[in-house]
């Protein structure tokens, strides 16, 4: 092994100590105890505590003042530096020199504290001491005074693993210390710490550290380590640390055990299991360009290069996450995932596909990672996700359409469809591959537009007046049967027969509510088979109609209700045949708002944009034109 004492001392006003390598003593040989990077590397005094400016500025404005309390408890994210600052802490209080914002780190108090070895700094782990009666120990032995420091301190690591009769046993000696005991718990959940514990300590969270902080700290500790590594591998261990210092420096640890003296951007990608920038772009062009098969070639020849399936799924999330943020103006340095050297390509992408289809495609994303981590056909899933997004429409270019009917003049109705929210969908429903070119997105526009004012305003005028003017009509011009009467309803019963089969299709309505109703009234001819069936037929413009109304559900509450007017069981046949243009038609004012809506949504544009945004046709409302304007 390689002495580095020397290039550590290089560093001696950044770099932390360890207790096997203080002083630049760690020994050299196999038979010497290796100090990771994270332990030789960590912070000593409040200056280098990386990202956690606000902490550290509290914390020695209280020592500084002699306002320091007896309880602290310090949140955040694995590796951001919760135990560090403990530590440091307890050497400003403890320290020989005296009690100082800035310890010496040369006393054999500040060493065996560095150590985590202090008789009267007690570092416990909550996890494997959770139960009451190491808390009741804890409670005796603090009753005792230090040995040869000023303050007996606790340190509880992952404070909130301790049990409910733990933190109640804890509770009273919180609350009233002896004047020489100080608590420092340390926690990644403090949302399972009691109230009770929480309203007596003084809390600090610590925040997740910057990427920028990650990278000039990981070039000082190669600097000194005697490794040469590229900026991009530096960015890219920065952003895979999560804003964690001690994840960046495990990495950084893995990478300097290959004993070479230069990091490169490829080291790095195939030590994560991740694509090269390069391989990424290439995968990222045909998805913008709607190319499945290209997109699918690219995937697997990534694989096929050492790329894990997953990894790949969560770069393209941040890939796209980037050019999200570019789509609404954010500037260049607030990309987080894309290096530097393809911002221009990510601000090209943005303007290509714009803000809602880019929504659209993180939301896709997310959502198989997600389903990636319960799964076990994870390369299948990816290649769904990949597909999907080659499909994906000009989402930007609908939004503008919707814009332009929201327009129209505020005598024609207008049919508002319900789009699922983000917790009602997972993801946006694919639709049929369609590319809008730039020079035509304009023509396309106003033309649907066009096309939407008049279907919606043809649909107040619709055919479904003039049926039902036709219904009626059949239905007075037929002979009287003969009815009897139930006592218990209060409906007049008519025995089914050729005569009264459409007097008993609209009695039955009568006894149905809601959609059924309306989608069952489009209907313009019943008749009475010889075999009993009541055969009711729809135009072949409501065969959505027909095919609502024969769900079973739905079949099965119009049965009911034609047995209960006609007092016995009623089987119902539902057809649909081509209905003949008449010139008469009743007024589109006497369409009930149920049946414009449900007429309105046999127009091919409501069709299409049902379609598109995934729409169901249950949930759309009718706007009368009084309301829209």
């Amino acid at each position: 092994m390689t002495d580095r004492s020397s290039s550590a001392d290089q560093l001696s006003d950044v770099k932390g100590t360890d207790s096997k390598s203080a002083n630049g003593k760690q020994a050299s040989g196999p038979e010497s105890d290796y100090v990771v990077v994270a332990r030789r590397y960590r912070p000593q005094t409040f200056e280098q505590l990386i990202g956690q400016e606000h902490v550290s500025n509290a914390l020695a404005g209280a020592i500084s003042n002699g306002r320091v309390g007896h309880a602290y408890l310090f949140t955040g994210a694995r590796g951001v530096g919760k135990t560090s600052a403990a530590r440091i802490l307890a050497k400003a209080l403890n320290c020989a020199e005296g009690t100082s914002p800035t310890p010496c780190n040369q006393c054999e108090v500040c060493l065996s504290v560095s150590n985590g070895d202090d008789v009267d700094v007690l570092e416990i782990d909550g996890a494997s001491n959770r139960g009451i009666d190491e808390i009741r120990q804890l409670r005796q032995n603090a009753a005792i005074r230090p040995s040869r420091s000023r303050f007996k301190i606790y340190i509880i690591d992952e404070v909130h693993m301790l049990t409910k009769e733990a933190f109640n046993a804890l509770l009273k000696t919180l609350e009233e210390p002896p004047e020489h005991v100080k608590f420092i718990f340390a926690t990644t959940e403090p949302n399972k710490i009691p109230v009770t514990i929480l309203s007596r300590c003084q809390r600090y969270d610590f925040a997740g550290i910057d990427t920028g902080a990650i990278q000039t700290r990981l070039s000082q500790i190669a600097e000194a380590e005697g490794v040469s590594i590229d900026p991009d591998a530096l960015q890219i261990l920065a952003m895979r640390a999560s804003g964690s210092m001690r994840d960046s420096q495990s990495l950084l640890e893995q990478l300097l055990a290959t004993a070479s003296t230069t990091i490169t951007t490829t080291t790095v990608t195939h030590l994560l299991g991740i694509a090269p920038a390069s391989r990424l772009n290439r995968l990222v062009q045909p998805l913008v360009d709607h190319d499945g098969a290209r997109a699918l070639t690219e995937l697997d020849e990534a694989i096929t290069e050492g790329a894990e399936v997953s990894q790949l799924v969560d770069q393209l999330l941040g890939y796209f996450r980037d050019v999200m943020t570019q789509s609404v103006g954010c500037k260049p340095d607030q990309m987080l995932y894309v290096l530097p050297d393809h911002w221009d390509e990510a601000r090209r992408i943005a303007d290509q596909l714009g803000v809602q289809t880019l929504l659209a495609m993180v939301q896709i994303l997310d959502h198989t990672a997600s389903q990636m981590r319960v799964s076990t056909q994870t390369r299948t899933l990816a290649e769904m996700a990949i597909v999907r997004l080659c499909h994906l429409e000009n989402l930007d270019v609908l939004a503008t359409l919707i814009a332009e009917i929201k327009k129209l003049p505020a005598g024609n109705p207008i049919l508002v469809p319900c789009v699922p929210t983000a917790s009602q969908t997972s993801s946006p429903s694919p639709a049929p591959q369609h590319k809008v070119s730039n020079k035509s997105s304009t023509a396309a526009e106003g033309s649907i537009a066009k096309t939407a004012e008049g279907s919606i305003a043809k649909t107040a005028e619709g055919s479904i007046a003039k049926t039902a003017e036709g219904s009626i009509a059949k239905t007075a011009e037929q002979p009287m049967a003969v009815t009897t009467s139930d006592s218990k309803t209060g409906l007049s019963q008519d025995r089914p027969s050729p005569a009264n089969a459409s007097k008993l299709w609209q009695q039955a309505l009568e006894q149905v509510s809601g959609l059924a109703r309306d989608h069952a009234a489009m209907a313009d001819d019943v008749t009475l088979e010889e075999d009993g069936q009541l055969v009711v037929r729809f135009p072949q413009q409501f065969g959505a109609c027909r095919d609502f109304c024969d769900r079973p559900t739905n079949r099965t509450r119009l049965e009911n209700a034609l047995a209960q007017v006609a007092g016995t069981p009623v089987v119902l046949k539902l057809k649909t045949h081509t209905q003949t243009t008449d010139s008469t038609s009743t007024p589109a004012s006497s369409q009930t708002p149920r049946q414009r809506q449900v007429e309105a949504t046999q127009e091919p544009f409501v069709q299409k944009a049902l379609e598109l945004f995934d729409g169901d046709p249950g949930r759309m409302r009718y706007v009368p034109p009084e309301e829209k304007a």
